[in-house]
This record gives structure tokens, sequence and C-alpha cells, in this order.
């Protein structure tokens, strides 16, 4: 992982509400659909929505569509690189 991803990644971990999406989907083990993380965060949908697409462009969720709704998953491997690569800063 070059110093760039590490850089849209860290900024993308740089809101606390971005970390708590992240660590919802990462507690649920599966995936998470966009109502469910709004509820949870207690925050307006357009607002999850700005912060989702935040951490997809990072690579660090991935969606996925079924039917008219978008489930999200933690892309565990850009995770463990991103962790790594700061261990080794």
């Amino acid at each position: 992982m070059n110093l760039k991803q590490v850089e849209r990644i860290s900024k993308a971990l740089s809101d606390v509400n971005r970390l708590k999406i992240v660590q919802a989907i990462q507690s649920c083990e599966d995936k998470l659909e966009c109502s469910t993380i709004t509820t949870f965060l207690n925050l307006s949908q357009p607002s999850v929505s700005h912060h989702i697409k935040k951490l997809v462009d990072a690579e660090l969720i991935e969606p996925q569509k079924e039917g008219r709704f978008y489930f999200y998953t933690l892309n565990q491997e850009v995770m463990d690189n991103y962790l790594l690569a700061l261990k080794k800063l």
C-alpha cells in the first residue's frame, strides 16, 4: 500500500461517525443495510450516505445491491493492509 492510499483511508477514518459505521459493520460480521446504519447512528439518511460514500471511495467498505437496497460489508483485506502500512511508518 502506498502513502497516497494510506492518506486516503486515514482521511476517511478521521470522522467519528465513519469510525462508528466501520465498527457497526465489523461487529455484525456480515453486512449492514443503510437504514440500519441511519438508525444506529441517529443521523439523517443524507448524512449517512455522505459518510458511506467516503468509506466506499477509500475502499474500506464494499456496497452490495440487493433489490432496492444497498448492504455494506467491511473490506477486510484493505483494512489489514492499512494497519500493516501504519505499523511500518
